[in-house]
């Protein structure tokens, strides 16, 4: 076995073990709430007055969402040729590490595929961390992301979000000052209307949205990755490698 493919085994067997911790944590965080969900049934009853409020706000209000964004129940961020023949869809989150995995070994061949018009991908963002560990950094890295969409730089901010993300237990991206520092690595990127979006969490309703689909959608964690609806990930993620994910598109595509 070469050097290479031993390398590229246990980077997969990382991604799938961090996949299945991730999974791990989503399970205690649902099992917290429907143990507060009975504490707040049973102090309801014994008469003590609950106030609730929702993370979605007013639902009649409408949801920002940011240049060339799709709303909707799903909202997302497109990058690449909207008219591209295959079609990925990325359910993840700025302070996820499997997520950084995903997008650090795959980073170069998604840029290709896309540059090339071979391959859209379709960014939902989660809120999986926040809801897990506590903080906001996932929140506020999603905001400043969609902030960067505005200003077409959000596959540049994407990949400096992933490549500088703290760890897992570091609530560093609840910063906002230093979500804007680290936008100084995108060329042109830091201006004051993208500060004022930073700070004001202007699609801070935008990402909460995307959130709520996520948890209604059945999704094991993140990152989820689809391939033309197929599940890249699932019980069979770590065969996946960059290569194969090339020719899985381009063998798609033959047949558009």
């Amino acid at each position: 076995m070469s050097q290479k493919t031993r390398a590229e085994g246990s980077a997969r067997e990382r991604l799938q073990a961090q996949r299945d911790k991730e999974k791990a944590r989503a399970r205690r965080g649902r099992q917290a709430k429907v143990a507060a969900v009975v504490v707040a049934v049973l102090a309801v009853a014994a008469g003590i007055a609950i106030w609730a409020t929702s993370t979605g706000g007013d639902k009649s209000t409408p949801i920002a969402a940011p240049k060339g964004a799709t709303g909707g129940d799903k909202p997302m961020v497109t990058v690449g040729r909207k008219s591209a023949p295959s079609t990925l869809q990325v359910w993840e989150d700025f302070r996820c590490p499997a997520c950084k995995q995903f997008e650090t070994g795959f980073r170069s061949t998604l840029h290709e595929l896309q540059d090339n018009g071979q391959l859209r991908t379709d960014y939902h963002l989660a809120l999986l961390i926040d809801g897990n560990m506590g903080g906001k950094g996932s929140l506020n890295a999603g905001n400043a992301a969609l902030c960067a969409q505005d200003a077409g730089k959000f596959r540049d901010y994407h990949d400096v979000l992933f490549t500088n993300q703290p760890g897992e237990q570091q609530d560093r991206y609840k910063d906002k000052n230093y979500l804007i520092e680290l936008a100084g690595k995108v060329p042109g990127l830091v201006t004051e209307d993208f500060r004022s979006c930073v700070h004001d969490g202007k699609y801070n309703g935008f990402v909460q949205k995307s959130h709520e689909a996520f948890q209604s959608g059945g999704f094991q964690g993140t990152p989820t990755v689809k391939l033309n609806g197929k599940d890249l990930l699932g019980d069979q993620g770590a065969h996946m490698t960059p290569q194969k994910l090339k020719q899985m598109v381009l063998d798609a595509n033959k047949k558009k």
